[in-house]
């Protein structure tokens, strides 16, 4: 098993605190060294005390989700011998009401375009196939209660993904 750990740091820079008018501004540390800016989102706390610049829970949360699946889709892409180019996820997270009345990340989506190497692309049903097995083994998918869904872009772009 492995540990894995981050460092959260927020200072309040004398703001006065019990009033709710303190910045919402922090960062992340991690253990490789990368310093991340974060914050709340400002569709939670209001601007000027969330930084948009700042990336918020809930981002990170989506972004974990999505990171994960390309990283288990790329091994086991690899693995079937696919090459895979360019890999573009536009996930997106959906914030609502939970069963039990509460907020909650409800459901991500996530939408992957693949490039291929040219001359062997998989099938439709090569690919679906490939985006489940990686959805299977995604750690932090395995981990939520969140309701996670995997809908490939399957139209082959025209140009590469950025």
């Amino acid at each position: 098993m492995a540990q894995h750990t981050s460092t959260v740091i927020w200072q309040r820079d004398n703001a006065a605190f019990v009033d709710h008018r303190y910045s919402r501004r922090h960062a992340w540390h991690f253990d490789g060294g990368a310093v991340v800016p974060a914050s709340s989102s400002p569709h939670v706390v209001p601007l000027p005390f969330s930084d948009p610049a700042g990336v918020d829970p809930e981002e990170a949360f989506v972004a974990s989700l999505s990171s994960c699946h390309m990283l288990w889709f790329l091994d086991i892409a690899a693995r079937a011998g696919w090459v895979v180019d360019s890999y573009r996820d536009e996930a997106v997270g959906l914030m609502a009401r939970n069963a039990q009345g509460q907020l909650a990340m409800t459901c991500v989506t996530l939408r992957p375009a693949v490039q291929f190497a040219q001359g062997r692309s998989p099938t439709r049903e090569e690919l679906q196939d490939l985006h489940h097995r990686a959805h299977a083994s995604c750690y932090i998918a395995n981990s939520v209660k969140t309701d996670v869904r995997c809908e490939p872009i399957f139209e082959t772009p025209t140009r590469a993904l950025p």
